[in-house]
């Protein structure tokens, strides 16, 4: 963190070193492997240049991240710097600046993260604000947000309306990722099929296991999920 005078001046990035080749690691021996399927004939030769190709674009955006990612605060507001967007919100239009822990997450993963909230609901993650380049997240939220306050002309306060916004697109974001798990789970399921397929059959139905189930899986739970967004989402208090 990098503070300019005693005001609200700070420019969050990336200062430590992330433990990202922890998890580089993998995905190297994962792309090797699809490598030596595909030239064995074990895969279907077009699926080996669309894994390449998001291979690529998910190393190259890790890349740009962590060598442009920002969270920049100002007497205006909070500017957000990604991978190649950026967003700006002033302090009128920021509802809330919370650290919320990451499920599940164990060490080296970031177990917390720090979210701004507009007034609309939606939520946006401030990059670096975290355990892997703050010491005490929470801490440093605290302090943000008091000195904060003394911009936006009133302290951070809870609205019911506002809330019920949050609460709604917490469901509908966690509808969609796990619309998306269940998708994933039907792809291996359907490589698993595909495999035993081909000690079967000389024809293995390669698009309908690969694409079709997939796809149809995924529209299934998406639309299930988010007509029911209220069950993804603990019941408010």
């Amino acid at each position: 963190m990098d503070v300019q005078g005693a005001g609200i001046e700070r420019e969050y990035h990336s200062r430590r070193r992330s433990p990202r080749a922890v998890f580089l690691a993998p995905a190297l021996l994962g792309l090797e492997s699809v490598y030596r399927m595909a030239h064995g004939h074990l895969m279907p030769r077009w699926a080996w240049a669309p894994f390449l190709a998001l291979w690529v674009l998910v190393l190259a955006r890790t890349v740009l991240y962590s060598w442009r990612g920002r969270t920049l605060v100002g007497v205006r507001g909070i500017t957000v710097r990604r991978a190649v967007t950026e967003r700006s919100l002033t302090w009128r239009d920021v509802y809330d600046i919370r650290t919320e822990p990451v499920p599940r997450a164990k060490p080296p993963a970031r177990t917390c993260l720090t979210y701004m909230y507009d007034t609309g609901g939606r939520r946006f993650v401030l990059p670096h604000l975290d355990d892997w380049q703050l010491t005490d997240p929470p801490a440093e939220v605290a302090a943000l947000r008091e000195a904060a306050a003394r911009h936006r002309g009133m302290a951070f306060e809870r609205r019911p309306e506002t809330e019920a916004l949050i609460r709604r697109a917490s469901g509908h974001r966690k509808a969609w990722e796990r619309a998306v798990t269940g998708g994933l789970v039907a792809f291996g399921g359907g490589f698993l099929l595909w495999v035993a397929l081909l000690f079967t059959t000389d024809h293995p139905p390669t698009l309908l296991v690969f694409l079709w189930i997939p796809l149809g899986t995924f529209a299934a739970l998406a639309a299930l999920l988010n007509w029911r967004w209220e069950s993804q989402v603990p019941a408010a208090p």
